[in-house]
């Protein structure tokens, strides 16, 4: 598969602000390796290869085990080896991700409202979109893992 065009090079400015909103959520006070988590598990519903590349190994770098990140796209089924904070972080990652098939279910709403306060839904809210947004810049331009 080869690149399309760089949108890096063509997109400088609106790409500014996407990283704006990027490094805010990284200081909003939410654990990084909850927001890996959940861009990874965007990443791969999207099927975007930089991105699960990129955030397997921020998460493995920032001392997440390898059993729990092979685990990511079945955390239902992984037993205890996902918090139910994080379990309620890839649940709402999920729903908003395939917002156009789920609509972001008021069940999901309830378990991310259970575990975090509405500035941290708001704030997760924001770093899936930021990552739906750079999974479809990296896929539709065929930007590759590495």
């Amino acid at each position: 598969m080869q690149p399309r065009i760089d949108y890096r090079k063509y997109s400088q400015e609106p790409l500014k602000h996407l990283l704006a909103i990027e490094q805010y959520v990284a200081q909003s006070g939410l654990e990084p390796k909850l927001l890996h988590l959940i861009k990874m598990r965007a990443s791969q519903i999207n099927g975007c290869a930089y991105c699960i590349d990129m955030h397997s190994r921020d998460l493995l770098k920032g001392g997440v085990a390898v059993e729990k990140l092979m685990l990511v796209s079945a955390w239902r089924e992984a037993g205890d080896i996902f918090t139910d904070k994080e379990k309620a972080a890839l649940h709402w990652a999920e729903a908003v991700t395939l917002i156009s098939e789920s609509h972001a279910p008021d069940e999901a709403f309830a378990a991310v409202s259970a575990q975090f306060q509405p500035k941290e839904v708001s704030d997760l809210t924001l770093a899936i979109g930021v990552i739906n947004a750079y999974n479809r810049l990296s896929i539709g331009f065929r930007r590759p893992p590495g």
